[in-house]
């Protein structure tokens, strides 16, 4: 079928609106009629080559909407339900079977690629392969694909187009927090960078009960959302040396550190908050493949201090993000104060927008959505 959609043809330029084929669901597949799709700063790491997906392509990996087509093996939804999309995952490995699907021994060839698992593609121009597929959907787009792993059904009675995002961004804050760090009730974390990513992580630390919750952001806007939100210390970070503005706060360090700009030096900054026995979780994508970091490594040891990456949020959807919307619902997880909207087709002024700090969180409509 025609669909439209935001295709990447080039490294660091603008998404171009144009119309392209999207084959058939195969029989684990689901259509979905997109309804909204969140920006990702993942989406522009993909454009940029340095996740290699071959261009053009159509990217996208938070998408929402409404499902339109079953395969002929699917079980999980019907034509007519509301459902989320997020990462894709082969549901037989190790680590699958351990309820940690972020973690898939086949997490690259199912959402990097740009091709379904068996090389064939979903998206063609003119005859000519366009990359899709992206972590199992490509939902820059009015339609897309999505494997019924990666799918999640929602009730019909929230806000389908603002979902999308819980789907990766959110639940890596959120689930960073609340699952790969698991802070108990009564410990302490600085949250490093108060992008969507680092904010949900705030929300995330409230629903943990966390005694005290700092957020490191240089954007003011920002830091006053976090305290909204519940953050009980925000640090500017242009205004002194990160460690020491925590420690001013925590003189023992804190019990936990939540790093989500990729930057080096911040890490390295979070790192040296740690009290004794601290944890420090990193889910930031760095500037580049050969980022490195700078460890010391006596201090590392002498203080049992811990390292982990953290990919998704360690998130099993089907269980957490349901518990996510439980959330939600309660005025517990209000994620829609991060959200603005913007039609499919204003995607390079979202890009903007976002990266100028004008919006948090930006959401695309498709055009079929807004009529």
């Amino acid at each position: 079928m025609k669909i439209t959609a935001a295709v990447a043809r080039q490294a660091h330029q603008d998404f171009s609106i144009e119309q392209v084929e999207l084959d058939e669901p195969k029989d684990h597949e689901v259509l979905i009629r997109i309804e909204g799709v969140g920006l990702c700063h993942t989406d522009l790491v993909a454009r940029d080559r340095l996740i290699p997906i071959p261009l053009p392509a159509v990217l996208g990996h938070e998408g929402s909407g409404v499902v339109e087509k079953v395969g002929k093996a699917v079980t999980k939804v019907a034509v007519g339900d509301h459902v989320l999309m997020s990462f894709n995952s082969c549901g037989k490995c190790p680590r699958c079977k351990e309820n940690l699907p972020p973690y898939c021994n086949n997490f690259p060839q199912l959402n990097y690629v740009g091709a379904r698992p068996d090389g064939s593609a979903t998206l063609k121009q003119n005859n000519q392969v366009v990359s899709g597929y992206f972590f199992g959907q490509s939902s820059f787009a009015s339609h897309a694909l999505a494997n019924e792993r990666n799918i999640v059904k929602v009730q019909k009675d929230l806000p389908i187009e603002i979902l999308g995002p819980l789907g990766c961004g959110l639940q890596t804050g959120a689930g960073g927090v609340m699952r790969s760090l698991a802070c108990p009730k009564g410990s302490s974390i600085v949250i490093l960078g108060g992008g969507p990513v680092g904010l949900a992580a705030v929300m995330g630390a409230v629903i943990q009960k966390c005694s005290t919750i700092i957020l490191v952001e240089p954007m003011a806007s920002r830091r006053e959302l976090a305290l909204e939100l519940g953050a009980h210390h925000v640090i500017d970070p242009t205004q002194g040396n990160i460690t020491e503005q925590i420690r001013n706060i925590l003189p023992q360090g804190v019990d936990f550190a939540f790093e989500s700009s990729g930057r080096g030096e911040v890490v390295e900054a979070a790192l040296a908050s740690l009290g004794s026995h601290g944890l420090l979780g990193l889910v930031g994508v760095p500037p580049g493949v050969e980022t490195t970091l700078n460890v010391n490594l006596v201090s590392l040891i002498t203080f049992g201090h811990r390292i982990h990456g953290i990919i998704e949020g360690d998130s099993d959807l089907d269980t957490f993000l349901p518990e996510l919307i439980q959330h939600y619902q309660a005025g517990k997880f209000p994620f829609d104060k991060l959200i603005k909207k913007y039609a499919l087709s204003e995607i390079n002024q979202a890009i903007l927008d976002q990266a100028q700090g004008r919006c948090i969180k930006a959401v695309l409509i498709p055009e079929h959505a807004t009529q």
